[in-house]
């Protein structure tokens, strides 16, 4: 008996205290951001959640993460399960650039700022979210434009190309033909003479280069990849074809994770436009620059370069995805 009477006052002393305490002492509750990843289609993406889910560790702020294995209607899910938790923050990698009026309406209705990351959306109205961090994609279309451009400025006749689209109307998809076309459009001999998506993963990118490979065999010059994974996938199917790539087709990709590095020194790439999947820490410091009230700009452009396979070997122990 004496022993509950004890715990009792204890807990009431603890109580009384805790209404003593200062507000900030007790507003020590974690940030909670909620985010919604594609997939894990590709090493890059692998890298990018890698690189969420660390640095809301090293942040201290609490990470609800969901892995919508490249379905809209999962990202859209998974949003809407944020909004009824009371997360404090969303963000999200939109799969494909339409459809996400919606629930961003409902998030904004919620008072939920959300944040775009390595994605953008197709919206008229861009109050629905605070900023979009990430790449320019058609800059890493008109990198490695300018590359090919430069590489082939001595060969006489037609540079026939064949293309390997990312996702059907995801933001990299559209932008990185769009740039890689505007470059090459101002010498007509180069022609994108095939051009499909592979899905950024690497055993579509295998199976499409292999159609590819009957039509047209010989007559491809070079290939553009719109992600080092399906130029990976390409580049077995061009051996088993029994040529060589990078010699016999010259081939240009994006992202400049390891396994291209591998590749390039390899010999087996010409070149890979970097596009960094590190984005945890930028997203962290933006979470909580939004709690505070800080204004962000609406656009946050990722810093990067272009590897040719001359530089690869130098490059690769620093490469850190």
């Amino acid at each position: 008996m004496t022993m509950n009477r004890r715990t009792l006052n204890t807990a009431l002393a603890a109580a009384a205290l805790g209404s003593m305490l200062p507000v900030s002492a007790l507003a020590q509750k974690k940030l909670v951001l909620g985010f919604a990843q594609v997939g894990a289609e590709s090493e890059w993406r692998t890298a990018n959640t890698e690189s969420i889910k660390s640095s809301a560790k090293e942040a201290g702020i609490e990470l609800k993460f969901s892995d919508a294995q490249q379905k809209q209607e999962n990202q859209i899910k998974a949003i809407r399960s944020y909004i009824a938790q009371k997360v404090d923050v969303i963000a999200f990698s939109p799969v494909v650039e339409s459809g996400w009026e919606t629930v961003l309406r409902e998030a904004k209705a919620a008072k939920i700022p959300v944040v775009l990351t390595d994605r953008s959306v197709n919206t008229k109205d861009d109050t629905l979210y605070v900023t979009f961090m990430g790449s320019d994609f058609v800059e890493e279309g008109r990198k490695a434009g300018r590359w090919l451009v430069e590489k082939m400025k001595d060969q006489k006749g037609d540079v026939n190309i064949v293309e390997l689209q990312g996702t059907v109307g995801s933001a990299p998809a559209i932008d990185r033909k769009k740039g890689f076309e505007e470059i090459i459009k101002a010498d007509p001999k180069f022609k994108i003479i095939r051009s499909q998506t592979g899905d950024f993963t690497r055993a579509k990118g295998k199976e499409v280069m292999e159609a590819f490979l009957k039509a047209d065999g010989k007559k491809i010059n070079v290939l553009f990849a719109h992600n080092d994974d399906m130029a990976i996938g390409a580049i077995q199917a061009i051996e088993e074809a029994g040529m060589k790539p990078a010699k016999d087709i010259t081939i240009i990709s994006i992202d400049g994770v390891k396994g291209a590095f591998e590749a390039m020194i390899a010999g087996k790439l010409n070149v890979s436009v970097e596009c960094s999947p590190l984005l945890g820490p930028q997203l962290m410091s933006a979470v909580k620059d939004i709690k505070a009230g800080k204004a962000l700009p609406k656009r946050i452009v990722t810093e990067e370069g272009i590897f040719p396979m001359e530089v690869a070997a130098k490059e690769f122990p620093n490469r850190k995805y």
